[in-house]
């Protein structure tokens, strides 16, 4: 076997990802040597754990190094001659291909290409390898391995003419075959690839020319990846042919189309007649750091330089940016007329064998520092002390800053700044002019707002699908508030193919999202990097830039008003010819779209530059094709023409309304949108009143809304600008058949197939007949997607079901509780697992055989709801049912109250067995970790995956704040990422943070169910998760956009059903427990689970209902009406839920499931799992018109092998520092609090040091700890990650080097210390000492950093009192308590939605203030005495710990310096400090002026109050 095997089941090879450690080791001046080999492949050792290994051990995911060609080597085992040095160049080849009578033919066919293209071959090698040290599944997929040598011909004359020459010969031999029976792992005549399928470990001991001391090379790029699945691949490993990429490319579907139109129009004066010989430049099926890599070949040899071209293709982020140089600026705005960037996290090393770049993302979501040292050596990598420098032999230490490019010239023998490389690109050509002088704003096409009124409003409304909902809940909301509308409790109505009404074909279309392999981003509080600039207009060409190519129209938004499409259209300039081409039909839908297509062709070919797609024609005879398909179909056609970079295509639309409608549009390839009939509803409800604005107000806050969502959408999947997101096809289908897909939205997954045209043709036509039908009737259809109607849209949860369960449970009655089941499985196919039956044939069993409903309640557990969103009754009553069941309640992710950990006097106990941890991180401490069974990983939730969440100032009563550590009264945000997780190998890294703090608890991670999920489970698994939650998207919420609530996410049933078939594939499925949620509502819902592949379930919405909840769906205003969902003691004494209702409904469930089982022979859950031959598609399913397209038997698809959990994960806890070295040596300390010191070495393959020893304290002494500095740990090295993690107080810890990301994550009162060695002799303030993301939600505790710390320094920080000297960029970003001091510089967009704490900043000048982000804060000076004197101490213990020149300067100075500090408070934290001072100066008690406080500011009732504290705080 060899390779990712081929589609089976859901599994598709399309989803594969991978992650990466990465390091480049080089000699400055060029100096080539076999030490700079050797040290690279100890770097790459030094990485292991950030590689993967799967269910062999023994073979990794892959590891490799690019080297320089050693030319005095090959020239002593060569046999035969060679030309001199870059005459020649050496071809690594992997021939899979094992027989060697046909790899003789290939290699005939190679070596016939070699002389067809005028180049001589001088001879073949055989590449010496040890097999016996790979792993079993390395050794059956091995390739033969040789070398191939070619020589210069005499009309070659450059190296780089050379390069060209070799790059031709390699992609004319890459075409001659068809099923990959080769790879070229390198073909150059400056530098060569050694890698493969091992570990790194096993790298130079299987390539044994790596061992030989005359092999050198002036530097060594090394690479170890961690790959999502085990499936063995040679060629995925890294390094590819001219970088090595840490990262994800997020935009890579519309990357690889749009390159598929340009490559058409590409001419090349360097490549001339052998262009064509190269084309296609991507090659499709690489991964996305290969295809990145193609890319970037391409332009390098096409004439473009090292530099340029990674500025071309992974720009800075330009637009918001006011202090980038303007050159520079112009350069992007240039280039960004001629290519969408790659988007996602990505850190890459590139080379051309004489320099060497290094690049990071926009937003800087991959680790990249670097040492360089006094003889001329740079070390750079993932992690610092990945090879070991004397600190008296380092010149300086720094990190690479996002969009910034590190630059190494061997020519020069030096560094070249980011600011000078990019200054000399960016001069290159005025570009500045060019820009000035070619792009049009739409603004100054200027026009008269001459608007068409209807007189048929409401018949076009209906024909178009919009109801009274749509109108009263989506537009109006939008046009009056600018945002997208929220909404609550999730969806249970059924998925669009399988509704009994004609529905819109968006409705049929999820949005993608991140989770895991890479990041969503914070759009909101991180706008720098966005952008939403759209041109319009012909591309020009990217290999011959001039000025002609910035001759295109600049809008700032792709949604457009009637005033810009007028001017659009009677654009004066006939660069802007644009023609309209209507999008309806009669009766054929196919012939329309043809038809559509050739009239795009026709209108190309007479010079139009702008298409106007518009269905404004629609009348009672034309029905409109329905937008999306009418976009996508000519967009693809276009692109398969190779002509879609010569016209824009503008959609001129009555269907698009909603948020999911616009980001559809453009996610298939529509430049600009034009929602003509919503802003007509707009002026209908402004000319009755409905809504008060002017017209044009009431349209610009609507295209905000519009604008701001669609940012949102491309936020959940880590996409920054709209460019890139154009066409990018972040969307599934489910319910479109392969030919629709095929033909009009190719590369889109859509798992089960689906309707054909005909269907989608007559569910417009419905519309149509019932809009024009009933004419004499004036008003909408009252529409039920977000609220049951007795008339509307079927949900699962109406009054009657509701109704029914909740007296089954309250009077203990299963007979009424299957009265329930009866309805809930079969009033109407709500659901997928509906349109299943059980096979009848097979053979009963007794009841008693069964195993009881005690057993099966055990792996019953209830829904991550965080106390916050639930009353504490309704949380409390939730974990007391599930304790006493032994099943597990979850936390989710508001923190628990410690006096939860303590059982009630009749023995119940109140602590919820699942601790959630979530990208807020609230109340993880410590000791909220120990009391702990299982510690879930929230990487999504179904409701809303991809986004984070905002706990409103009025909902963060005074319980709450204390719970969730922050300020009662003051907002909290939970960040869309988590901010220690931005790709597969930091997920392993806070499992093993977990495993670490609580050794005893499973770690479990949640994940949403998408088209994919099982491959990111696969990497999950080998991550070492013990348990994995595929949640549905139809799960509850107590908050979310309603966009999300609809349109984003997969239901569990495919998601779980291709997670089990692929660990199944991986053979992983016996690591890990698989666990589902998503709308469970009976126990044939748990049966169906169980079969698809689950073991434990989780159920939300309906023991909510059982409390009392009656689906009202305003969680998120506080007004629930039985005191579920709200914080309002009024209302919480309405509820009357007990845990015996729960309990009764537990048991129900469980009794249901047990007579199925005894229906269909299993004795046990654990024999049922996985057994989907037991189920067959219902007649039922057979008969609805629309569901029986679908193909359900990948559902069904049936893997051999283990199809439970039966292996315990290796965490490897045995082997850690604290394990082996620490906790014996401190064993005293803890048990009798005597005082202990502790000086231990330190590397970077320790991580998480101290949070085992922590785990002890909170264990024993509780959130008390122990007594300041009991065990004080002096370690000297460079930390590997979590240095410090969720360290309590009583431990004092001490670092004397430097650290690695998330130094002090969740501390929770200890104390960290970070210094340099005395004998180290550069200036130490100055140079970067610890890494990104340094103490995430840490809680109590206090930090002396001396030096600068990376990006995202104390990140939600919600108590430590920290002093560092200089912050990366988003520095005290969502921090909500704590005090930090910043001696030094500051990066851009800090207290980015800081809403809780102080920070004080002595910078060396005023620029940062500039870049910081105003939104929640304000800057002022230090005046009060007290104050003062605080930042004095905190200073002083620095200089104590530390010996810090900088805090010796200030405290020497202090009268002058304290003038130069700048407060950074929040706003709303301010004025509630404040409050609560003047009330309890007024006689209240602590307790007492909090809740006055937050009654006042929270709800800004009390006037009378606002005046007496404005009189105080003057």
């Amino acid at each position: 076997m060899r390779g990712l095997p081929k589609a089976q089941g859901l599994y598709c090879p399309q989803f594969e990802h991978d992650a990466c450690g990465i390091g480049l080791y080089a000699h400055l001046k060029g100096e080539a040597s076999h030490h700079i080999v050797k040290q690279g492949l100890h770097m790459l050792r030094q990485l292991e754990h950030r590689g993967g290994q799967g269910s062999d051990p023994q073979t990794g995911d892959g590891a490799g190094i690019m080297m320089q060609i050693p030319d005095d080597y090959f020239r002593d085992v060569c046999s035969f001659l060679l030309p001199p040095k870059g005459r020649y160049g050496v071809g690594m080849i992997f021939f899979f291909e094992h027989s060697e009578q046909k790899r003789m033919m290939l290699e005939r066919q190679i070596s016939h290409i070699v002389y067809e293209e005028g180049q001589t071959l001088l001879g073949w090698r055989d590449v010496p390898i040890d097999v016996e040290k790979l792993g079993t599944l390395a050794k059956q997929s091995r390739p033969f391995i040789r070398q191939l040598f070619i020589a210069a011909s005499d009309e070659v004359t450059d190296e780089q003419h050379f390069e060209r020459k070799l790059y031709v010969i390699r992609k004319r031999a890459e075409k001659v075959v068809k099923n990959n029976e080769y790879y070229f792992a390198s073909l150059s005549s400056r530098t060569i690839v050694y890698k493969g399928l091992v570990t790194p470990e096993q790298l130079d001991a299987f390539y044994i020319d790596l061992q030989d001391e005359r092999f050198r090379s002036a530097f060594a790029l090394v690479h170890s990846r961690f790959s999502t699945n085990t499936f063995p691949s040679w060629e995925r490993a890294h390094p590819n042919r001219y970088l090595i990429h840490n990262g994800e490319i997020n935009t890579l579907r519309g990357n690889i189309h749009w390159m598929m139109a340009r490559e058409k129009q590409f001419t090349s004066h360097v490549f001339g007649e052998d262009l064509q010989k190269v084309l296609p430049i991507l090659d499709t099926n690489g991964s996305d750091s290969s295809m990145l890599d193609n890319a970037f070949e391409f332009f390098v040899l096409a004439g473009k330089s090292l530099a340029e071209t990674a500025m071309m293709l992974i720009p800075e982020p330009w637009y918001w940016d006011e202090e980038m140089d303007d050159h520079k600026k112009a350069f992007y705005e240039y280039y960004s007329c001629l290519m969408e960037p790659w988007d996602g996290p990505t850190a890459i090393v590139f080379t051309n064998g004489k320099q060497i770049g290094g690049i990071l993302d926009r937003n800087g979501l991959r680790p990249a520092r670097y040492y360089v040292t006094k003889d001329d050596y740079i070390i750079f990598s993932s992690e610092v002390g990945v090879i070991d420098v004397a600190p008296e032999n380092v010149l300086y230490k720094e990190r690479l800053s996002p969009g910034k490019m590190l630059f190494i010239d061997f020519e020069q023998g030096r560094i070249i700044s980011d600011e000078e490389i990019k200054t000399q690109i960016a001069n290159e050509r005025p570009y500045r002019q060019w820009v000035d002088e070619q792009i049009v704003s739409i603004d100054e096409l200027t026009t008269d707002d001459d608007e068409q009124l209807f007189d048929d409003l409401v018949t076009k409304q209906k024909a178009f699908g919009y109801t009274y909902e749509d109108v009263e809940k989506t537009i109006i909301p939008m046009a009056t508030d600018g945002k997208d509308p929220t909404g609550a409790m999730g969806n249970d109505t059924p998925l669009a193919v399988l509704s009994d009404r004609p529905q819109s074909l968006f409705n049929y279309f999820k949005q993608l999202f991140a989770q895991v392999t890479n990041p969503p981003i914070d759009a909101i509080r991180e706008y720098t990097v966005t952008s939403t600039v759209t041109l319009l207009g012909k591309e020009g060409d990217l290999l011959n830039p001039d000025a002609s190519a910035a001759r295109r129209i600049r809008l700032d938004s792709p949604i457009i008003t009637n005033k810009q499409l007028r001017a659009i259209r009677m654009s004066p300039y006939r660069e802007f010819a644009s023609v309209t081409l209507s999008t309806v039909f009669t009766d054929n839908l196919k012939e329309a779209l043809d038809e559509l297509c050739e009239a795009a062709d026709e209108a190309i070919a007479s010079g139009v530059t702008l298409l106007i797609l518009s269905d404004r024609s629609m009348d009672e005879q034309r029905v409109a094709i329905p937008v999306l398909l009418a976009v996508s179909a000519v967009h693809q056609h276009l692109v398969r023409k190779g002509t879609r970079t010569k016209v824009s295509l503008i959609v001129e639309s009555g269907e698009a309304r909603e948020v999911h409608h616009f980001a559809a549009l453009i996610g298939y390839g529509a430049d600009a949108i034009h929602p003509y009939l919503a802003f007509a509803t707009i002026r209908e409800a402004i000319e009755k009143g409905v809504l008060h604005s002017t017209y044009e107000k009431a349209v610009e806050t609507y295209k905000k809304a519009a604008t701001d969502g669609v940012v949102k959408v491309m936020s959940k999947m880590g996409i920054s600008t709209v460019q890139s997101y154009r066409g990018a096809q972040i969307f599934e289908a489910i319910g479109i058949g392969a030919d629709v897909i095929e033909q009009y939205f190719t590369g889109t997954a859509s798992q089960i197939g689906g309707i054909g045209l005909d269907e989608i043709a007559q569910e417009a036509k419905m519309r149509h007949m019932q809009a024009f039908d009933t004419s004499y009737d004036q008003t909408l259809d009252s529409g039920s997607e977000l609220q049951w109607r007795k008339n509307g849209e079927h949900h699962a949860f109406n009054p009657k079901t509701i109704h029914t369960l909740q007296w089954a449970c309250r009077k203990n009655d299963y007979e009424l509780f299957k009265q329930y089941s009866k309805m809930a499985n079969e009033e109407q196919i709500t659901f997928l697992r509906n349109l299943f039956t059980f096979d009848e044939t097979r053979t009963p069993i007794p009841i008693e055989e069964v195993e009881p409903v005690e057993a099966i309640v055990r792996r019953f557990k209830t829904g991550a709801m965080s106390y916050g969103s639930l009353s504490e009754e309704a949380h409390e009553t939730l974990a007391i049912a599930m304790n006493r069941i032994g099943g597990k309640s979850n936390s989710g992710e508001g923190g628990e109250d410690p006096r939860r950990y303590v059982r009630d006097k009749n023995g119940d106990f109140r602590r919820s067995a699942i601790k959630q941890v979530a990208s807020g991180r609230f109340g993880v401490k410590s000791h909220y970790l120990v009391h702990a069974d299982e510690l879930q990983i929230k990487m999504a939730q179904g409701a809303k995956p991809g986004e984070g969440g905002q706990l409103p100032a009025n909902k963060v009563y005074p319980w709450i704040g204390k719970v969730r550590g922050s300020t009662p009264g003051v907002e909290l945000i939970s960040p869309p990422p988590h901010h220690d997780i931005y790709s597969i190998e930091d997920l392993a890294q806070l499992i093993y943070d977990l495993k670490n703090a609580n050794r005893h608890a499973r770690i479990s991670v949640k994940l949403v169910a998408k088209s994919g999920v099982g491959t990111i489970a696969a990497g999950v698994a080998k991550g070492g998760a013990d348990v994995i939650v595929i949640s549905g998207y139809d799960g509850g919420t107590g908050a979310s956009p309603k966009t999300s609530i609809k349109h984003a996410g997969l239901p569990w049933e495919l998601g779980l059903a291709e997670t089990h078939q692929t660990l199944m594939l991986n053979g992983l499925r016996d690591r890990v427990v698989l666990e589902t949620d998503g709308k469970l509502m009976t126990g044939r819902d748990v049966v169906m689970a169980t079969l698809l592949g689950a073991e434990e379930f989780g159920f939300a919405t309906a023991p909510l209902v059982v409390l009392g909840c009656v689906m009202m769906r305003v969680c998120h205003l506080d007004t629930c009406p039985v005191g579920v969902a709200t914080q309002n003691p009024e209302l919480r004494a309405k509820f009357t839920g007990k845990p015996e209702h729960i309990i009764n409904f537990m048991y129900f469930i469980a009794q249901e499931v047990r007579e199925m089982m005894a229906q269909l022979g299993f004795r046990t859950i654990e024999e049922m799992v996985g057994r989907v031959d037991v189920l067959k598609i219902s007649e039922r399913a057979r008969r609805h018109w629309k569901a029986k397209h679908l193909d359900l038997s990948r559902l069904l698809y049936q893997v051999d092998g283990p199809r439970t959990f039966s292996k315990p994960q290796n965490h490897r806890l045995d082997e850690t520092l604290d394990h082996t070295i620490i906790l014996p040596a401190v064993k005293k300390a803890l048990e009798d609090k005597k005082p202990i010191q502790l000086h231990v070495p330190i590397r970077n393959v320790h991580r998480t040091v101290g949070a085992m020893v922590g785990s002890e304290i909170s264990k024993r002494y509780g959130e008390e700890g122990l007594p300041e500095d009991t065990i004080r740990l002096h370690v000297h090295g460079s930390a590997g990650q979590s240095f410090a993690a969720f360290v309590p107080k009583g431990m004092t810890m001490t670092l004397i080097g430097d650290a690695n990301d998330y130094v002090g994550k969740g501390l929770s009162g200890g104390k960290v210390i970070v210094r340099p060695p005395h004998e180290a002799e550069f200036a130490c303030s100055d140079q970067v000492i610890i890494g990104n993301v340094a103490f995430y939600g840490a809680t109590s505790g206090e930090a002396y950093i001396r030096g600068r710390a990376g990006e995202r320094f104390c990140v939600r920080n919600s108590g430590v009192v920290a002093v560092v000297e200089g912050v990366g960029d988003h520095g005290c970003e969502y921090m909500t308590g704590g005090r930090v001091v910043i001696l030094g510089s500051v990066g851009k967009n800090f207290a980015a939605g800081m809403s809780g704490g102080i920070a004080y900043v002595l910078a060396d000048d005023d620029a940062w203030k500039k870049r910081a982000n105003r939104e929640l804060v304000l800057f002022e000076s230090l005046v009060d005495e007290n104050e003062i004197r605080d930042v004095q101490h905190m200073i002083m213990k620095h200089y104590e710990y530390t010996e810090s020149p900088k805090a010796a300067y200030a405290l020497a100075n202090w009268e002058r310096v304290v003038k130069d500090i700048v407060k950074v408070i929040p706003k709303n934290y301010k004025l509630m400090i404040e409050t609560i001072e003047a009330l309890k100066q007024r006689g209240l008690s602590h307790d007492e002026a909090v809740f006055q406080a937050f009654e006042t500011v929270a709800s800004k009732k009390d006037v009378v109050a606002e005046k007496v504290i404005e009189a105080v705080a003057k």
